[in-house]
This record gives structure tokens, C-alpha cells and sequence, in this order.
């Protein structure tokens, strides 16, 4: 029967004119009986031209076909493709084009050639060779009517579109065979093809009891005779409802390069591909891609490959077809189909799913159980490769739809995830880049904040967003000679790995050069220049650019003996100060030049005094930079945040990030905290030496008594040696006086001052050598030794560590010796 559902107001037909649906009817013979106003158009030739002549006036006859009849009985009813049809001008047409037997009451036929414009029928313009291709292959149903539209010749093809018998078709009218509104709705535009002489149209839907689902689209001709009367009507009726699924699916890839890969995040574009495929394609469908979570590494070669679920959408709320949540490993059976398009790199269709004994779900009772309890009942696996490789596969599965899945649907669905597989490979890329950078910057920062005796440490570092990328921040805290600590914060401009390597190199300067025990500004002058010679090396490497413009730097020392902390910073933020009251300062620090542009202008430092439980706060810009709010806010954001000195470092940590308004950060965000400690006088232990012979044993008379005040009897022994070789060595290199200081903390420091600039060198002596060993004995007996620059002279050191007391000992015992 055919529905009446489908327009409620005979005013509303979907009728419409098509200038290039041509028919022509020709007799038995081939020649031409009726013809339309479109077959004009088409060719040139009016009716009163084409009208009692042969087709050969435009059929491209051949010797293999040298008649009409013959060309006709070659291509047999039913026939459809391309053809090259001659024009009046005399220029030939390449057409789509149809040929069908008609047959009448007294068993006659004709033969009806048509070329029916497929864009009309189904009301969009053309889309390509896609629609045009599939509507050429559909059967059509025909039916000739004569002015009272009753039915005279029809094909066999029509009786499957609505049902009705060709014995009851023949002389009725269509409302006659089959009562109701969309017949005369039909009957409608079959009058206003004859009125107009034209070609009319109109869409229906038809409800065979063997699919409920058809669609049809419906057309009426106007055929003239010789002198251009109207003969009656052609009717061409087509099952539409393939073409319906192809515009859909042409709907969905014109959907699929705006709706699939809008970011650069893996697993929002596996899902936009799930939600794409659902409802239209599928009832479900999971993507699965090799392990890009953790990491974004790809798994190693020795062993199976990872996958994990990257998106996943259904018709059912919730989902529950689904055995894994996103981002979770699934497992894949060796025997399933999904293992073999993983491996295989080819699609897979299963129209029926084979569920029976001895298939692969055998091997998976759980998924097997899943399967049975959902109805799955056809399945198509697709995979997802780009650059040659396979990244995964997207599964596709039906248990609503009661339509297996068929060829059309793999074409589809290949499309979507070809589509769709570039945007993965570009995110998986992506993501790689981004967790590389971000990987390489976590492991060249430190993993342990070590502040001793001088300060309590806690730090925080929060890459920026996917979109910005890894910066180039590093913090550091260096333990120094003398109890005292280093604290640095610094900024490499720009994003991504080049950012992250550079301020590595940059790190591993400042430890070096924090080494050599150079006071702030210093430091960051010979840090400049290494920067520079950095830039210059890269610069000069073939093929290479230079990728970082410059740096900013803080760097403070901090002497808890003292009390006192030097700073000096190089185009970088002023450190905030907070005192045991919680009063926040930002000391008047000189801003100095960026790292690397080589201005060549000195910094300056500035040393201030700190009063015990005092904390210092270093950070990089995108603590207290936004996109709406200037440097100031930000600045008094910050210092709000800190102003609780009473908190731990960890709580005020986190109190201030978190100030940070809640915009994806644009900028990397680093903050160290250091609350300074101070060391009781009762630690450490200074005395003035003549340069006289008297300095070497009143040395190591002192250092033993205090030793022992201390309790470390342990370390007497080998501190007397170490004592009385750097006594000696000032005594020998200078006249003014010498200074011995001893300072217990985490480990026992022995300093001695002279007024001699030259620093002490280890050499290697030989045998014979009656002097020079008295280095190499300190560099023996002690953890690590060194000296410094001080004002009016220097200062050569050595470290004792505290817990190896008898090993020292024991060290002192073997040197000697």
C-alpha cells in the first residue's frame, strides 16, 4: 500500500519542474513513437523532428549494431550507463541513460529510453558521481498513461515499488487500483505535466510488507506526438531509499571535517569519530588505538602491543555494550577480527555475526556473553592507518538496526575513519611532542630540593596547556660551601622541546658556575655569556635556526650563618620576601638584562639581612601574568597568597597557584619557596692567626678542643691534618693574618681565610718531592673541598661528612701511612 501520512494538504505536493528528464518511446522497430519536451532540450530535435523517425537520428550505431534494434537488443532491458548521443549542431553528448521494455494489454511492448534527472527527483543539487552512479543502477518502475491517465504500458519493476499487479493496472487510473490520498496526490502531478507539457515530480513513501522502510521518488513526463500534442504521461518511479542513505552519508562526511579532529587531543578526536558513526551508521562503535596513555609512546617492540579505548558512542544511554572505559587496555583475541585488521591492515565485514560454536568469541566467554546479551548481530571492523602505519582499529556494531551491514556501509565507514585517521596521527604526534618536552623538562629538573642547614625548600611546576606547549622554566636549590645555599628560578623564552633542552644547558651552567663559588651578579655575567656562545654554536650549525631568543634568570645566596642573602636577577620578576610577621616585600632588586642579547651591561646585586623564618619566594612570569590582568595584580595576588608565614611551604605552595585565576595557563608556572633558618652561634667557631710558624699548631690545637666540645672526638684526628695543610699553605702565600672557622651543620666545614687571591691547585708529586701533598691529603680526608672569592682575599674549604666520623678515621689511618 502506499502511505498516506506523508502530506496533509494536497496544496503542499513537492512538485516541481525538471528540464532534463528526457524520454523518448520508441515501437518494436526502433522507431520513435512519443517524445518530451526535455528530450528537445536535450538533443535539439522537437517532437515534429523525432517523432515517426528512427533513434538512429541521435543513437551512435555501429557495425557490431548497425540497426536500432539491434543497438537495443545488445544493451537489453534494463540496461544503464553511459552513452554518446548526437545533437542537432552536430556535437556529441556523453549521458546517463536508461533503457527499459514496456509492456501492453495485448502483449505488445515498447521500448522507453530515459534519462531522468536524479538531482530533481530527489530535490538537491548533484553531489557527484557518487548519487548519479547509484541512481543509475536502481531498477525503476514505469508506467505510460494516456490523457485520462489510465494505465497502457508499464514494466515489470513497478509492481515491486507499490504492490499492485499489472491485470489490475491496465485501463484503470491509479486512484481505480489503489484508493486513497497519495494516489491523488500522484494524480496531481500528472496533471500538471500534461497541462505544462513538462516534466513534474514528487517524493513518497511506499510500505511493502517486506520492508516498511522504502522511500520513492516519483516522476510524471508530458509525451507529444508529431505535431506536439499531448499523448498522455510518462510515470518513472524510484526506489530512493538508497539514494536517502547516500545523501545521509554524504551529510556525514560533510560533517566529518568540521565535527572530527577539532583538537589535538587523541582522545576527543577518537570520540568525535564514535559520535559521528552514531546513530547513523551504527548502533555502536568503540576506537581502539595502540597505547597512546601513558606517555604517548608507542609499546615496545619485544612485546604485544598495547590498545586502549579512545572514544566510544552508542544509541543506548550510558553505553552499555562497552566492556572498557575510556583510556582503559582492552584485550584483544588472537583469533578475533579485530587481531586480524590489526594485523592485516584490511577491513573487515561480517554482515551475519557467526556466533556459533568454534568461532573466535570461543576464546572470549566474556565477550561472547556480552555479545549474545545485546544482540549483536553484524559487525564491521575498520582500521585506522596513516604514514603506513596501523594506529588502531574502530569497531562497528548493529543490535538495534535490524539491517546487516553491506558493502556500502564498509565504503562509508572506511571514508569516516581515513578521515578521521589523520587527525588521530596528528594528535598522537602531537601529544608525543608535548609529554617528550614535558618529560625531558621534568627529569632535567631537580627531583629533591636539598636546602641543609641554610633554608626549608618546597617548590611547585605546572606546565602550561596543550596549546601553548612545554616551556623552558627551571628552579634549582645548590648546597654551597660554608653552610650557605643557592637559590636560582629561570625562564628560557619560547615553548616546546628547543625550550626545554635549552634551559637544561642552561641549569648545568649555573650548577658549574655556582661551583666556582661566584657571587650573583658574576654568575650571571659569565651566565650570559655562555648563553650567547650557546646561541651562536646554534646558529652556526647547517640547516639549523636559532629557535630560543634569550632567558630570564633570579639567582640568591643565602648564608645562614650570617643571616645575610645577595641576589641579582637578569630581566626576571623580583623575588617576594616575606617576614615571621607576614609584612610581603619586593626588594628593589636592579632588573638587569635578559640572558643573551648581549647588551653587555653589568648586573648588579644586592645583599640584604634576613631575620630567621624569613620567606623567599622566586617564580617565573606566569605566576603573576595573565591575559587580562598586568604584572601588578599579579605581583599583589602573590603576595596575598604568601602573607600567612605561619603555613607550611607545601600549603602556601599550593595557596598560590591556586590564587592563579582559572584560565588555561598560557605560560608555564614555577614557584620556589625557601624559609631561611638561621645557625646558632654555639655552631660555629672563628679564630685570627698570626702568618707565623705559632699559626699551624695553635690551629690545630683549637680545632681539636672544639671538635670535642661538639663531640665529634671522631673527626679530630683527620681535622688536625686538614687544619694544619691549610694553615700552612696561607702561612706560606701571605703576610697579612689568617682566619680559621669551624662550622658544624649538616657536615663540618673547616675555612681558612688569607688575603691571597690565587687559588690552591691539586697536582700529582713524585717520589722524590719534598712538598705538594698536602692538597691531595685533603682532597683524601675530606667529602669535598674547594675555594672562594671573598672581599679582601679568599677562603679555601673542605667538608667533613658527619656520619662517616670512623671512616674518616679510618681514611686518616690509610693517608698517613
Amino acid at each position: 500500500m502506499i502511505s498516506t501520512g506523508e502530506i496533509t494538504d494536497s496544496k503542499q505536493l513537492n512538485t516541481r519542474e525538471i528540464f532534463e528528464s528526457a524520454v523518448a518511446m520508441l515501437d518494436e522497430h526502433g522507431t520513435v513513437v512519443a517524445w518530451t519536451q526535455a528530450a528537445e532540450r536535450l538533443v535539439g530535435y522537437s517532437a515534429g523532428d523525432g517523432v515517426g523517425r528512427s533513434a538512429a537520428l541521435v543513437l551512435p550505431l555501429s557495425e557490431e549494431t548497425p540497426t536500432v534494434s539491434a543497438f537495443i537488443a545488445q544493451c537489453g532491458d534494463g540496461w544503464a550507463g553511459m552513452i554518446a548521443v548526437r545533437h542537432r549542431d552536430g556535437r556529441m553528448l556523453n549521458i546517463n541513460h536508461r533503457i527499459s521494455m514496456l509492456r501492453g494489454q495485448d502483449e505488445t511492448f515498447r521500448w522507453l529510453v530515459s534519462v531522468p534527472d536524479i538531482d530533481t527527483l530527489s530535490g538537491e543539487a548533484s553531489s557527484g558521481s557518487m548519487r548519479e552512479s547509484l541512481f543509475i543502477r536502481a531498477p525503476i518502475g514505469i508506467v505510460v498513461r494516456d490523457p485520462q491517465l489510465r494505465c497502457v504500458w508499464v514494466n515489470d519493476t513497478i509492481e515491486s515499488h507499490d504492490g499492485i499487479s499489472r491485470d489490475r493496472r491496465f485501463g484503470r487510473r491509479l486512484i481505480d487500483s489503489m484508493p486513497g490520498f497519495e494516489a491523488e496526490a500522484l494524480e496531481a502531478v500528472m496533471r500538471q505535466a500534461l497541462r505544462g507539457g513538462t516534466t513534474a515530480a514528487h517524493e513518497y513513501r511506499a510500505w511493502p510488507a517486506e520492508d516498511p522502510r522504502r522511500e520513492h521518488a516519483f516522476s510524471a513526463s508530458c509525451l507529444q506526438d508529431a505535431k506536439g500534442k499531448a499523448l498522455g504521461v510518462c510515470n518513472i518511479s524510484v526506489d530512493s531509499t538508497s539514494r536517502r542513505r547516500v545523501r545521509e552519508r554524504l551529510a556525514i562526511l560533510s560533517q566529518a571535517s568540521t565535527r572530527i579532529g577539532s583538537t589535538l587531543d587523541v582522545k576527543q578526536t577518537g570520540q568525535e569519530l564514535a559520535d559521528l558513526a552514531v546513530p547513523v551508521l551504527a548502533d555502536y562503535v568503540a576506537v581502539e588505538l595502540v597505547e597512546f596513555i601513558p606517555g604517548g609512546e608507542e609499546s615496545s617492540m619485544d612485546r604485544p602491543p598495547v590498545f586502549r579505548r579512545a572514544g566510544q558512542a552508542s544509541i543506548r544511554p550510558g553505553v552499555p555494550e562497552s566492556m572498557s572505559a575510556l583510556g582503559e587496555a582492552i584485550f584483544v583475541p588472537p583469533a578475533s577480527p579485530l587481531a586480524s585488521v590489526l594485523r592485516t591492515g584490511r577491513s573487515h565485514l561480517e554482515p551475519v555475526l557467526d556466533t556459533s560454536p568454534g568461532t573466535w568469541i570461543d576464546h572470549d566467554p566474556a565477550r561472547a556473553q556480552k555479545i549474545r546479551e545485546d544482540g549483536v548481530h553484524s559487525l564491521m571492523v575498520v582500521p585506522i592507518r596513516a604514514r603506513r602505519a596501523v594506529l588502531g582499529a574502530a569497531v562497528f556494531v548493529r543490535h538495534e538496526d535490524p539491517v546487516p551491514f553491506q558493502e556500502d556501509d564498509l565504503l562509508l565507514a572506511e571514508e569516516l575513519v581515513t578521515r578521521a585517521a589523520l587527525s588521530l596521527d596528528n594528535a598522537r604526534q602531537y601529544a608525543r611532542q608535548h609529554t617528550t618536552a614535558l618529560a625531558l623538562q621534568r627529569n632535567l629538573l631537580p627531583h629533591c630540593l636539598r636546602g641543609g642547614a641554610a633554608v626549608e625548600v618546597a617548590s611547585r611546576y605546572l606546565p602550561a596547556d596543550m596549546d601553548a606547549g612545554v616551556g623552558g622554566d627551571w628552579f634549582d636549590v645548590i648546597p654551597l660551601s660554608g653552610a650557605r645555599v643557592a637559590l636560582v628560578v629561570g625562564d628560557v623564552v619560547g615553548h616546546g622541546i628547543n625550550a626545554a633542552a635549552t634551559m637544561g644547558r642552561l641549569r648545568t651552567a649555573v650548577r658549574t658556575l655556582a661551583d666556582m663559588e661566584l657571587p650573583p651578579d658574576e654568575l650571571l655575567a659569565r651566565l650570559d655569556d655562555t648563553f650567547q656562545r650557546l646561541a651562536e654554536d646554534d646558529a652556526d650549525a647547517p640547516g639549523q635556526t636559532l629557535a630560543v631568543a634569550g632567558a630570564t634568570c633570579v639567582y640568591a645566596v643565602y648564608d645562614p650563618v650570617t643571616r645575610r642573602c645577595t641576589m641579582a636577577r637578569a630581566g626576571h620578576p623580583p623575588p617576594a620576601i616575606v617576614d615571621p610577621q607576614g609584612k610581603v616585600t619586593f626588594p628593589d632588586l636592579p632588573t638587569g638584562t635578559p640572558l643573551g642579547l648581549g647588551l653587555g651591561v653589568p648586573f648588579e646585586a644586592v645583599e640584604l639581612e634576613l631575620p630567621e623564618g624569613s620567606l623567599l619566594a622566586l617564580y617565573t612570569d606566569g605566576l603573576i601574568e595573565t591575559r587580562d590582568d598586568d604584572i601588578d595584580v599579579g605581583m599583589h595576588r602573590l603576595g596575598t597568597a604568601l602573607a600567612q608565614p605561619a603555613r607550611s611551604l607545601e600549603a602556601l605552595c599550593t595557596r598560590a597557584t591556586e590564587s592563579v585565576p582559572g584560565q588555561a595557563p598560557s605560560d608555564d608556572i614555577t614557584l620556589l619557596l625557601a624559609r631561611t633558618r638561621s645557625l646558632s652561634p654555639a655552631r660555629v667557631a672563628s679564630w685570627t692567626l698570626p702568618s707565623d710558624q705559632s699559626a699551624v699548631r695553635s690551629a690545630r690545637h683549637m680545632a681539636a678542643r672544639q671538635l670535642t666540645e661538639w663531640g665529634l672526638e671522631g673527626l679530630v684526628d683527620p681535622t688536625k691534618l686538614i687544619v694544619s695543610e691549610l694553615v700552612t699553605n696561607a702561612g706560606r702565600h701571605t703576610t697579612g693574618p689568617i682566619g680559621l672557622r669551624l662550622i658544624h651543620h649538616e657536615v663540618l666545614t673547616c675555612e681558612v681565610f688569607d688575603t691571597n687571591v690565587g687559588f690552591p691547585h691539586l697536582r700529582h708529586t713524585r717520589s722524590i718531592d719534598e712538598n705538594g701533598r698536602g692538597l691531595f691529603l685533603v682532597a683524601q680526608l675530606s667529602h669535598r673541598w674547594g675555594a672562594r672569592t671573598v672581599s679582601g682575599g679568599k677562603v679555601v674549604w673542605a667538608e667533613q661528612d658527619l656520619a662517616f666520623a670512623r671512616s674518616n678515621t679510618r681514611a686518616f689511618g690509610s693517608a698517613v701511612s
